[in-house]
């Protein structure tokens, strides 16, 4: 019995580890194959835009870039979220990406407020001539509109009864020296039919009655209506002519109620005219009316410019800045700030080559510098150029796997030679319908870029595209296309925006 018994135990001894071990066998295989598929199951995805994911190798139907493979993993930690928070690059991938830094630093900055307007007269330096009284004209001096004239000059003569038998009234008057109806007279003469004192003395010296009577211009201007010829009986209270002086003129300035907070009374304006490209006109804020237009949500802002050129006409299209007032404050590159929907991240170089995205507040904006309210600190190094490759290139980190640096460091060269090859366009449709889409453009420097402005819609802040490093602005007709051509001869961003400055989009050029 205890022979069988111990029998039993051994043979129990030997089977278990056999089993056992057969069992880890299968364990360990099944992680093999598991490991096999994850490795094996790959994905294609564009760096442009991660959110498009295939099966198989292609063109993203977004932008038309080469889907680069990725290896499909498992969700990222705590841990890996932060790791991919930075990119980091070798010295070539820096110089493929044409990366370049600039540091943070306070600088006096002024804010700019972009907007549109147009001239008008100023209306002090209005006159108008109308008919004191009613009679015929015998003879036009100043015979078309546009003349100039000077204040005292002859306009016209006119003749009429009623004026003729006022002057025999007053002349009798003094011959009898009758004080009363000399003064009578002498008052109907100056207040109602308007002869000038000179003209009276001319009257008292004379003796004699003047047939006809000339009237002269009250301002040195421009004739900007003639409303009589001669030999036109002309009724009292009827205009003859409108003078204006344009030494001086008024713009008035179409301003968005956002940025009429920082619109003051006595402001610098700068301004410029597509007649003048290369001139700048320096003018000030007179007056900001009290209500806001309610079609289009802006506040009309007169401002006051000296014009004694002449080149400032009337009813002229300008482009306007107005400055508000200066500040010394943490300043960057506006290039450096990329927007991305709602927030706004600039690309820092936190050690030699390896860089991470910050969010920023921006205060003051200006064609070339952005105000940083919070996110940036002075002597940071910011990405002015390649920043939209390293956002780009961290969106498809995050959307790929752990797959390993080596893997990841291979992509990012494969990922922006990628980009730089696909993205340079010649030619782009950018569709505007309440905005520009895309609204980032890719180019090549020296390569000249045609772009399709297709209008889809009828709004009035689309009506014009401006492209202000090149001085380009156009007329961009409802439903159809509009194509403009340009040229860039240097590297960097370069803006366009819409006629009031709200919609805008970029033209990013590389080498």
């Amino acid at each position: 019995m205890k022979l069988k018994l111990i029998i039993i135990l051994t043979i129990m001894f030997l089977i278990i580890p056999i089993i056992f071990n057969a069992c880890n066998n299968k364990k360990n295989d099944r992680n093999e194959i598991q490991i096999l598929d994850e490795q094996t199951n790959e994905i294609y995805t564009c760096p442009m835009h991660p959110s498009v994911v295939s099966d198989r190798a292609g063109a993203c139907p977004v932008c038309g870039m080469a889907l680069v493979k990725q290896t499909n993993r498992k969700n990222a930690s705590v841990e890996d979220l932060a790791m991919l928070q930075s990119i980091s690059l070798s010295p070539t991938q820096r110089v493929i990406a044409n990366v370049a830094t600039e540091t943070v630093k306070i600088q006096t900055i002024n804010r700019k407020i972009n907007t549109v307007g147009i001239v008008d007269f100023a209306e002090p330096n209005l006159a108008t001539v109308t008919a004191r009284f009613s009679g015929r004209i015998e003879k036009v001096h100043v015979d078309y509109t546009g003349k100039l004239v000077s204040k005292n000059q002859p306009l016209f003569e006119i003749y009429s009864p009623a004026l003729i038998s006022a002057q025999k009234e007053f002349l009798l008057a003094v011959k009898n020296s009758q004080d009363a109806m000399i003064e009578a007279s002498l008052d109907r003469l100056q207040y109602y039919f308007g002869l000038s004192e000179q003209q009276i003395s001319d009257l008292k010296k004379n003796q004699k009655a003047l047939y006809t009577i000339a009237f002269h211009s009250p301002i040195s201007g421009t004739v900007i209506s003639k409303e009589i010829q001669e030999g036109q009986y002309v009724d009292e209270g009827m205009i003859l002519y409108k003078l204006a002086d344009l030494s001086k003129v008024w713009v008035y300035l179409e301003v968005y109620e956002k940025d009429i907070q920082f619109v003051k009374v006595g402001s610098e304006v700068q301004l410029t005219t597509e007649s003048y490209p290369n001139e700048s006109f320096v003018g000030k804020v007179t007056f900001i009316e009290p209500v806001v237009n309610s079609e289009t949500r802006t506040v009309r802002v007169r401002t006051e410019f000296n014009n004694s050129t002449g080149k400032l006409k009337p009813q002229m299209y300008v482009t306007a800045q107005i400055l508000t007032q200066s500040k010394n404050t943490i300043v960057i590159p506006s290039p450096a700030v990329i927007y991305t929907g709602k927030r706004k991240v600039v690309w820092v170089e936190v050690k030699e080559n390896t860089f991470e995205p910050r969010d920023v507040i921006i205060g003051i904006e200006t064609d070339n510098l952005n105000e940083i309210i919070s996110g940036l600190n002075v002597g940071d190094k910011v990405v002015v150029t390649g920043g939209y490759l390293l956002d780009s290139e961290s969106q498809l980190k995050y959307s790929g796997s752990t797959g390993g640096h080596n893997v990841h460091s291979v992509n990012v060269e494969k990922n922006i030679t990628s980009h730089l090859n696909t993205k340079l366009s010649k030619e782009v449709t950018v569709i505007v319908d309440g905005g520009y889409s895309p609204s980032t453009i890719y180019a090549k420097k020296g390569q000249k870029l045609t772009i399709n402005f297709e209008r889809h819609d009828n709004v009035k802040c689309t009506d014009e595209v401006l492209f202000p490093d090149f001085k380009i602005k156009k007329y961009l007709t409802p439903h159809q296309t509009t194509v403009i051509e340009i040229t860039p001869m240097r590297a960097g961003e370069f803006r366009f925006h819409c006629g009031m400055d709200m919609l805008e989009g970029k033209v990013i050029v590389y080498e």
